[in-house]
């Protein structure tokens, strides 16, 4: 098809043309940002500071929250180190996933949760009880994003630069990992 044409059958429904490019500059600017993020966690100073990140997400925060930040506390002081790795492994995978646009539908729920994870757990919540808070935390945007890329996945169907659109043209039930909703037929897709 030529450029600018729609690259789905919603966009042949409905007469609009869009290029399909933009939406896989989102996801693939969005995996470079978590590529960023995954780099500074393999270095030795996360490792060793990991542990200190967590017990101070906790301070200064209300008292019906100590419950939380008791349980985290007590699960990623068994063995910090290691936790650190697969914060660093798993982040590493979303960026991969993202600017490869692999299993997209599984990596946006993936992505949604580590980013509550991390503003739950290392942001404290984004701390906005605590005194001098300013904002609500930034990891819990990483979580929109990733919403709003699932939800626009439903709308645009099967990416054009992706790996999934590969997959989806040789392997019968790829679809049900990388889309949401009903299957687009990667024949009438760009």
């Amino acid at each position: 098809m030529a450029a600018g044409a729609p690259d789905s059958e919603a966009g042949v429904a409905t007469g609009r043309s869009a290029p399909a490019w933009p939406r896989s500059a989102v996801r693939i600017g969005f995996g470079v940002i978590w590529a960023i993020d995954a780099q500074f966690k393999w270095r030795a100073g996360f490792r060793d500071e990991f542990k200190g990140i967590i017990q101070s997400a906790g301070q200064g925060q209300p008292s019906w929250l100590h419950w939380f930040f008791t349980f985290t506390n007590n699960v990623f002081a068994s063995s910090p180190h290691a936790w650190a790795y697969v914060i660093a492994s798993l982040e590493t995978l979303i960026a991969l996933a993202l600017i490869l646009g692999f299993a997209r539908k599984i990596t946006y729920i993936v992505t949604i949760c580590m980013g509550l994870g991390i503003w739950a757990v290392a942001e404290g919540f984004g701390g906005p009880y605590t005194t001098g808070a300013t904002d609500v935390g930034t990891a819990c945007i990483y979580a929109l994003v990733a919403l709003a890329l699932l939800v626009l996945s439903l709308e645009a169907g099967t990416s054009r630069y992706s790996v999934d659109r590969y997959l989806e043209r040789r392997i019968s039930w790829w679809h049900k990992v990388a889309e949401l909703g009903a299957r687009n037929h990667p024949a009438n897709s760009n």
